[in-house]
């Protein structure tokens, strides 16, 4: 046996769950396994498994019939080693003591930043770009996007047979802190009269003026907005204030704020409808599976090539690697020239 074929690789799924994860395990495990004849060993919940050493075996018998089912069989979180006391250090001891010789992240901005910072410690870390806000740097599109489009498109073609009945505006709040991609794309798809996004602060008086415009017609209104989408400043308070684990604040619930003012200005009926983790649960869209797995069978490609410090990455058709920091430098939002072939069909 080869050095090579005698590595144990750990693996961990962070942050937010969303469809997709588990064909990457599968792909990791069955190629790592069955190819390379590598040991894996899973972490539990994120960044707590390594950080307590909580971990679950990983063969090619535990990653069977997982390629359809939403979730995570691993378990995530939101747990930030880097807020830990001696975070890092913890991890690094706990992996050696495991025997783990690398370690595969899959997550977004925050796993693979916590990924990056291992990396610089020393650690052998490859990442998969998982998130369905499609925020990631460096990926044209990341697993779980294309399902939690799909949801909300869904979910929007069904809001417009109500709206319609009861002649009331209603909005859709979709998922998409800092980006407004899940926004554009389902908004798009499914014939929104007015789509509200993070990166492009909006006029609440210039909204109001879309529904009403749209009232006229005898069609009723349906606004889909991203729950990070707000006002120019000083229009309306939107945030509770309150941090997470990676200082995120807390979203205050944007839909219902502008329901509650459409109403008054109106005096026009306005319910407001929040997908929620309904965006993030059930089986993933075949697009996703495949890219999912995809990814799976590139980072253990890359682990096998002792090409460290790297996430996996879609470009055209092709996957490919690009180093961490690239990938963690700054968020892919929506750039202005997409959003403004959305507002040809506002109003």
């Amino acid at each position: 046996m080869t050095e090579q074929e005698g590595m144990r690789v750990g693996v961990l799924t962070g942050g937010g769950d969303c469809p997709g994860l588990n064909a990457v395990i599968r792909a990791v495990v069955r190629k790592g396994v069955q190819v390379f004849g590598y040991e894996f060993v899973g972490f539990r919940a994120g960044w707590r498994g390594p950080l307590e050493g909580d971990t679950v075996a990983l063969d090619v018998q535990a990653v069977r019939g997982i390629l359809p089912r939403g979730g995570t069989i691993l378990g995530s979180s939101r747990t930030n080693p880097i807020k830990v006391e001696g975070g890092i250090e913890k991890i690094k001891d706990n992996l050696a003591g495991l025997g783990v010789d690398a370690l595969i992240a899959i997550g977004g901005e925050d796993t693979l930043g916590v990924a990056r910072e291992l990396y610089d410690n020393g650690v052998n870390v490859v990442g998969v770009p998982k998130t369905i806000d499609n925020d990631l740097n460096a990926t044209d599109y990341t697993f779980g996007f294309d399902t939690a489009v799909n949801i909300a498109m869904e979910a929007v073609d069904r809001l417009h047979t109500t709206a319609e009945s009861h002649h009331r505006a209603l909005i859709c709040e979709v998922m998409g802190r800092h980006a407004g991609w899940i926004a554009l794309h389902a908004g798009m798809a499914a014939g929104a009269n007015v789509i509200l996004i993070p990166e492009r602060p909006f006029d609440i008086d210039k909204v109001v003026e879309y529904v009403e415009s749209r009232f006229k017609t005898r069609y009723a209104p349906i606004i889909v907005v991203s729950e990070g989408a707000h006002p120019i400043d000083g229009q309306m308070q939107i945030q509770t204030g309150e941090l997470d684990a990676f200082g995120h604040v807390r979203l205050g619930g944007i839909g219902q704020r502008l329901a509650d003012e459409i109403e008054k200005r109106t005096g026009k009926e306005a319910r407001a409808t929040v997908l929620g983790h309904i965006q993030r649960g059930g089986t993933p869209s075949a697009f996703d599976r495949v890219l999912a797995t995809r990814f799976g069978l590139q980072a253990i490609d890359a682990v096998r090539d002792g090409d460290y410090g790297k996430m996996v990455a879609l470009q055209g058709t092709d996957i490919v690697r690009v180093d961490l920091s690239e990938a963690t430098a700054e968020l892919k939002t929506v750039p202005v020239e997409r959003y403004t072939e959305a507002e040809v069909f506002f109003g």
